[in-house]
């Protein structure tokens, strides 16, 4: 290997384990070094005018020094290891520093704190990408398959086997939840809901409702590893806790009956999930997707305070609503916010669009919101008819979509009725006690 490649990756390492601070890299390259050379401060500096929103990767910082000609022309000099600084925690300045997480400086303390042995982390975390070459088996971390979307496309999932969805579960209760996500985000958060995300947006002159393409999977290992090192975890920590709840799917999933046809769009689709991306199926994925999102919900917040309007979201579901000033200009906010969500890493899916005025139905996450957040009348009397045919005729000739637990199901309709409308809940679930199970 390159001499000259191997020592600016070495100091690479030293040099982002700490706080991301021009005295901090100076002294942390100065131990590494084993002395301060009059060249080295100027080489922070540059550093950091480069990396200067957060503390960047060591890969990042490597390949800089090794395109950097007046770091390059230093060269040869050694590393001191012996006096290299330990890693420590060293979270961004601002709202991270005021985060509970746990301290874990090292992988071999994280592996520790999860119950492994640092073989088992390196397997679990899967880092070189084993998962995607590995054949159909026990070997494999994670269960596959497509799932019919309502606009006939398909999605994947990706549902990790019981050991690793304990380990993702841990990491979820330990350190994601101790990290706030922004307050525009209403999906996968305990006490808020449909209601909660669609509330503020009943009875307004105009409603954008607005879908991100591909949610999970568009989010990128790369993207989950910064967000641990702002949590102030050293780079080998936050690398191994991304690669904890990251995934790449294997190649064979593309040769299913029920895959995607081939095209753009397949093609498209394939490429993110051969990358390193959020699994949709992990129990720490719909948390880390709001975390990861929080510069997108900042920027959408402030575009539309400044237009007068009100914004949140839903997963993938982006709502605003505003005044008669937003609506005569509502074509122009719409690609104001396109241009933010590109601008972020995130694509909008632009035939799901929709500009909602109050002559027609305004509908979010299926919330009708013209007077008020309520159950479309059509679906509430599909599935009051469906309760009625299940208590003069038995629930088995009504699952005709086949659900595995046809019971689960319409509890489950009815409990989305009761957050929106709590008086037609009542009524439905009296007659779903009357059903004869």
């Amino acid at each position: 290997m390159d001499p000259f490649r191997t020592t600016a990756r070495d100091l690479a390492e030293a040099l982002v384990e700490g706080h991301w601070r021009l005295d901090d890299v100076v002294d942390r390259g100065g131990r590494s070094l084993g002395h301060r050379p009059r060249w080295l401060r100027p080489l922070a500096r540059r550093l950091l005018e480069a990396f200067p929103d957060a503390r960047p990767s060591a890969d990042r910082v490597g390949d800089f020094l090794r395109l950097d000609a007046k770091f390059r022309a230093k060269w040869p000099f050694s590393l001191s290891f012996k006096a290299r600084p330990a890693p420590k925690m060293a979270p961004m300045a601002g709202p991270p520093s005021t985060w509970p997480v746990p301290a874990i400086a090292t992988p071999a303390d994280l592996a520790s704190r999860l119950g492994l042995g640092p073989g088992e982390l390196d397997w679990f975390a899967d880092r070189r990408g084993i998962e995607r070459a590995t054949v159909a088996g026990p070997l494999r971390h994670y269960d596959y398959r497509w799932k019919p979307k309502r606009n006939g496309s398909t999605r994947l999932i990706e549902a990790p086997k019981t050991r690793l969805k304990a380990i993702q579960r841990q990491i979820l209760r330990e350190v994601l939840s101790a990290i706030p996500p922004h307050d525009a985000a209403h999906g996968f958060r305990p006490g808020r809901s449909v209601r909660t995300f669609v509330e503020g947006h009943a009875g307004r002159a105009v409603v954008l409702k607005m879908d991100l393409l591909d949610f999970f999977p568009t989010i990128a290992a790369a993207r989950v590893a910064a967000l641990f090192r702002a949590a102030g975890y050293p780079d080998a920590v936050a690398r191994a806790l991304a690669g904890l709840c990251t995934n790449r799917a294997p190649f064979d999933i593309w040769r299913r009956p029920d895959a995607p046809e081939s095209g753009p769009e397949a093609w498209r689709t394939r490429q993110l999930y051969r990358k390193a991306h959020l699994p949709q199926g992990a129990p720490t994925s719909p948390w880390l997707a709001n975390l990861c999102a929080y510069r997108l919900d900042c920027r959408l917040a402030g575009l539309a305070a400044s237009a007068g309007a009100h914004y949140t979201r839903y997963a993938d579901d982006l709502a605003f609503s505003g005044d008669h000033s937003l609506a005569r200009s509502i074509a122009r906010f719409h690609v104001h916010a396109c241009a933010i969500a590109l601008e972020e890493g995130f694509a909008v899916h632009t035939r799901k669009t929709r500009v909602m005025r109050p002559g027609v139905r305004q509908i979010l996450a299926g919330a009708v919101l013209n007077d008020r957040p309520n159950v479309p009348r059509d679906d509430f009397d599909a599935l009051k008819a469906t309760l009625h045919n299940c208590v003069r005729h038995g629930p088995e000739g009504q699952n005709r979509s086949g659900h595995p637990d046809f019971r689960a199901h319409l509890l489950g309709r009815i409990g989305h009725v009761a957050t929106l409308n709590p008086g037609r809940a009542e009524r439905l679930k009296a007659m779903f006690d009357r059903v004869a199970w």
